[in-house]
Formats: C-alpha cells, sequence, structure tokens
C-alpha cells in the first residue's frame, strides 16, 4: 500500500528534479530512457533477463526510484520542502496548466454560444414548406 501512496510523491519530485539544471544530465538520461521503454509500443519479451519479466509498471517506480536517489542530495530536499509548501515547480506548472485549460475552455465554450445565437438569429429558408 505504501508504494501506492509514494507514486504520486515520486513522481511529483522527479518532475521537479528533471526540470532542474543543477541536476546531472546521466540520471535524466536513464529515467527519460527508462520511461522510453515504458511507453514504447516494442514489448520486449521474456528471454531478456530482467526487463523481460518486469512489469512496465514495476519499471516505472524502480526508474523514478533510482533516478531520485542519484540525484544531489541537497537539491533534492529543496524540492521535498517546496512540494511540502505547495510552491514547486510542479506545482507552479499544474497551476499554469489549469489555468491555461480553463482559459481555453471558456473560449470554446464561448464560440460554441455564439454560435447557436447567430443560428437564432437567421431564419432557415429550409425550415418553412411553402404552401402553393
Amino acid at each position: 500500500m505504501q508504494v501506492l501512496t509514494e507514486v504520486p510523491k515520486n513522481g511529483k519530485l522527479a518532475y521537479c528534479l528533471l526540470r532542474d539544471e543543477r541536476v546531472p544530465r546521466a540520471p535524466k538520461a536513464v529515467l527519460l530512457a527508462a520511461l522510453g521503454v515504458i511507453v514504447s509500443p516494442i514489448d520486449f519479451p521474456a528471454w531478456i533477463p530482467v526487463l523481460g519479466e518486469l512489469d512496465m509498471l514495476a519499471l516505472g517506480v524502480l526508474a523514478v526510484k533510482t533516478f531520485i536517489e542519484a540525484c544531489p542530495e541537497d537539491i533534492r530536499r529543496e524540492h521535498e520542502a517546496a512540494l511540502a509548501a505547495k510552491d514547486s515547480i510542479f506545482d507552479r506548472d499544474m497551476r499554469d496548466t489549469m489555468a491555461a485549460a480553463r482559459h481555453g475552455t471558456r473560449r470554446v465554450v464561448k464560440r460554441i454560444r455564439s454560435r447557436f445565437q447567430r443560428r437564432d438569429d437567421f431564419e432557415d429558408p429550409y425550415s418553412s414548406v411553402s404552401e402553393g
């Protein structure tokens, strides 16, 4: 059960660490490669030792945990504190994304409403039956 509660926490921390320029490129590359394997349409056959037998979720959890542990401890702690304070890179990006989504949704709803209002303003020539 502990794994289920740690996945979102570690995912957010990994996101913040990936975005941090102070974290070395090598751990970032390894994490991105592991995530690439997970989302890849190519399925590793069972004959490949370890990879063929690991479930993709387990590989993802392992990759994220390994990445976090490979990051400098002071930077990791800094991001953990920012996450706890709800002032992390993840939190800011999430707020920006949600604001953009709300703005975009409002624009779409406004456009749809305006199209329906314009249809009401014009009479449909095919709606009346001519008597003759």
